[in-house]
């Protein structure tokens, strides 16, 4: 995904670039590269006990990881972010409403960046800590 080629109005208007994130319903709503903020929908995106499915917690601390990881990449010549490690932490479920999730920065360095998601649901409440590392390429 050649996230560095789209306009930041891009990222918003495709939930933060290629077509999973708009499948899945992500809407960025603040990004850079010390806070990348994003919604998803609960519906849709359940397994099949009614619940918010993990790998779509995955899918959205992905998603905002990597957005934050490619403007900091941005500006250290290295646009091209490629995740290399991911984790999360499920600590509650959600059945319902919209989930929210804010990337802040653990490392940014010139060849690898980590980003720290934390996933709340409607009532401010942590269901899920996610973790992302990404390689920083160049073009």
């Amino acid at each position: 995904m050649d996230i560095a080629a789209d306009s930041v109005q891009d990222l918003f208007t495709t939930g933060g670039g290629g077509t999973l994130g708009a499948r899945m319903g992500i809407q960025l709503t603040e990004a850079s590269a010390e806070r990348v903020v994003g919604t998803m929908p609960v519906e849709g995106n359940t397994q099949p006990y009614g619940l918010l499915h993990g790998g779509a917690s995955c899918v959205l601390a992905e998603t905002l990881g990597s957005v934050g990881a490619v403007m900091h990449g941005q500006s250290v010549d290295r646009p091209f972010a490629v995740g290399v490690d991911i984790n999360a932490t499920h600590h509650k479920s959600a059945r319902s409403g919209v989930v929210t999730g804010v990337a802040t920065p653990v490392h940014r360095g010139r060849t690898m960046a980590t980003y720290e998601i934390v996933i709340t649901d409607d009532g401010g409440e942590r269901i899920c800590t996610a973790r992302i590392t990404c390689l920083l390429r160049g073009a």
